[in-house]
């Protein structure tokens, strides 16, 4: 075993703790955030049969966005959707292979083209739009120059030069048994390492990032939130807290 290979080894474990570990914390805030006011944004749904619904549509196909700006979305839509391709092709280094995922990897491989293509829209965005590059700040051009890195560097294995892919699952299916990162050990190429290192560096920055505005669009009260302020009275959990505080405050007082 390699010292490269124990080096990234640890990486990928201290990373994948990052990850979920701060995703799990921002949630968490995310959920323990009162909503005191009931702001969905309207036209909205008066059933929450319909909130799912319109959470669907929202997620998916980025209706709100498409809506307001419709460039916009192309480039967006087609990250989102590339990076979903993406990362199903690359469950082939931790699950087996089925006959979806055999369907699925030619998509998943020239998806990193289109991907690419809508990272750099985004980014031409933010130096074309005057009012988005007076609003755009260094963290928003890193992280973009980043994912297109991680892309580019992605198809030039594909495309450029040659990478060992049994040799990598090996490795990463050792890391998932917690064993000694798999006899083979990683494939010392350059690119590969470099690869490898810009995504450990996103999975470790993804929680303190924009990016987490992937789970907290769930938490969003202009799309999570029922539109029935006159059917019912919406009083967020500390408010009541505080009108029981006061009402036995009053009846303390009577006595």
């Amino acid at each position: 075993m390699t010292f490269v290979s124990i080096l990234y080894g640890l990486l990928f474990w201290a990373a994948t703790l990052i990850l979920i570990g701060g995703v799990a914390v921002k949630v968490r805030q995310y959920w323990n955030t009162p909503a005191p006011l009931k702001i969905p944004t309207t036209p909205a749904p008066i059933t929450q049969g319909g909130v799912v619904w319109r959470m669907f549509r929202e997620v998916v196909f980025f209706q709100s966005l498409f809506r307001s700006n419709k460039t916009l979305w192309l480039f967006a839509f087609l990250f989102h959707i590339s990076l979903w391709l993406v990362l199903i092709r690359h469950s082939r280094y931790f699950v087996g292979m089925s006959d979806l995922l055999v369907f699925l990897q030619p998509f998943g491989r020239y998806a990193g083209f289109t991907m690419v293509l809508g990272l750099a829209g985004l980014w031409a965005r933010r130096f074309l739009v005057d009012r988005v590059r007076y609003i755009s700040a260094p963290s928003d051009h890193l992280m973009l120059a980043l994912l297109i890195a991680i892309g580019m560097s992605g198809l030039m294995m594909s495309f450029v030069t040659h990478t060992d892919v049994t040799q990598v699952k090996a490795f990463f299916g050792g890391m998932l048994t917690f064993g000694f990162f798999g006899e083979a050990g990683l494939p010392a190429e350059p690119i590969v390492l470099v690869h490898l290192l810009l995504v450990a560096l996103l999975m470790i920055i993804f929680p303190i990032s924009k990016l987490m505005h992937a789970p907290g669009i769930f938490f969003s009260p202009t799309r999570n939130q029922v539109d029935n302020p006159r059917e019912k009275r919406h009083v967020s959990g500390w408010a009541l807290e505080l009108e029981r505080q006061g009402k036995n405050y009053l009846d303390e007082l009577k006595k």
